[in-house]
């Protein structure tokens, strides 16, 4: 996710310097190369050779030593990078990077750069909530800086409450918007993903193969592209990034009922779901006991085609993508049910790709038919946000 990415690493003074060794470890692993620059403090939790011995890069730590820097000196090295990250922030250097203080080398670099800065503080409960702490993280948001927060639990002075670094992960989860193109910036899309369930007894549901990665990752790549996501989950559906807005069903009709809510007037909704076609007419409360005859006839009757309704809402979205799986005639089925469903736009996908990591398809809708070669569902999450981008300036 990071291939070719230049990231300076700066990490600040406080017990949880080993963890920036863990992300530093991380985002080279997703492809990126990494400068590290340490704070004076920094350099008495965690030595610079354990940065050095695991980057292969030289560790910078003092502005008045440009003999080591060669051609990276203090400039060079801050304009060398793609994004700036700080990690640990202790709350002394969060406010000199609020106001401006630059009285050692990474000070100094944050006073002269101009890229994408994220900030994950960490320190005690008590010097996160302090009133000058809480001023300075509003001051850094509203100049740009991004600011993941400290997760809560118990820190290493052993008290309880928001102070712990956050996981890596979701510091790198945060990193990659600021090195995503903002095309859907200020545009809101919903998704449904996954399987829907319908309760037969209960205990016994009827069900289908899907897994919910494909809604999952696009909802992901939306969002790192600026997108405002609301994801209506069916169960199972994988996780998703922490500014997805993630909403839980599991029938059919409150998979409905979720996505004609979020839906209203937003730009773009995109129905990945692989609903059920059926439920059982009459649900029981209880288990159903074997009857002992051999067979057992149940009674199913249609659940509501989620695609169309919403397309036919009134306040509908700007643009209404749906999917279908098909076994054979991809194309010719996907242009009838995109002319009866109401929709803009229906990329055909092959059932054979259903449950792993793979998807192919067409896309077809009135201006274009397109053949999707088949590849990773990251990748084909990503092809499809360039459809549906082109799709909006067509129309």
């Amino acid at each position: 996710m990071l291939q070719g990415k230049r990231i300076l690493l700066g990490v600040g003074g406080g017990i949880a310097v080993y963890r920036a060794v863990e992300l530093m470890r991380l985002l080279m692993k997703q492809g990126a190369d990494v400068q590290v620059v340490m704070t004076k403090s920094a350099v008495e939790f965690v030595t610079p050779l354990t940065f050095e011995a695991l980057s292969g890069n030289k560790v910078h730590t003092n502005l008045f030593d440009l003999t080591e820097q060669h051609g990276m000196g203090h400039i060079q090295l801050v304009r060398w990078a793609d994004a700036v990250v700080l990690a640990p922030v202790t709350s002394n250097l969060l406010a000199k990077v609020t106001h401006g203080i630059a009285d050692d080398l990474l000070t100094t670099l944050m006073l002269a750069n101009e890229k994408p800065v994220l900030l994950a503080p960490a320190m005690n409960v008590s010097m996160w909530s302090a009133d000058a702490t809480q001023r300075n993280v509003n001051i850094l948001k509203e100049s740009g800086y991004t600011v993941v927060e400290p997760e809560a639990g118990e820190l290493a002075c052993g008290e309880q409450g928001a102070g712990r670094l956050p996981e890596p992960e979701s510091i790198m989860q945060s990193l990659l918007p600021l090195l995503t193109k903002q095309e859907l910036k200020g545009q809101r899309w919903v998704i449904n993903a996954g399987p829907t369930v319908e309760a037969w007894d209960a205990v016994r549901t009827m069900s289908n193969r899907a897994t919910g990665a494909l809604g999952a990752m696009l909802a992901d790549a939306a969002a790192m592209q600026g997108a405002s996501v609301c994801l209506v989950a069916g169960p199972g559906t994988p996780k998703t990034r922490h500014d997805v807005q993630r909403v839980d069903v599991e029938s059919a009709t409150e998979m409905l009922d979720a996505c004609v809510a979020a839906a209203k007037g937003v730009d773009v909704f995109v129905g990945t779901a692989a609903v059920s076609d059926f439920r059982f007419a009459k649900p029981l409360q209880h288990k159903l006991k074997r009857q002992g005859s051999g067979h057992m006839q149940v009674e199913l009757i249609e659940n509501p085609d989620i695609v169309a309704e919403v397309a036919k809402m009134k306040q509908r979205p700007r643009q209404v993508v749906a999917f279908a799986a098909e076994s054979e005639n991809h194309v010719e089925y996907a242009q009838e049910k995109m002319q009866r469903k109401g929709v803009d736009a229906i990329v055909a996908n092959d059932v054979s790709n259903m449950g792993n990591n793979l998807a192919s398809g067409w896309w077809v809708s009135k201006q274009r038919q397109e053949v999707i070669e088949c590849m990773p569902k990251a990748n084909f999450a990503k092809q499809l946000i360039q459809f549906i981008h082109a799709l909006q300036d067509e129309r």
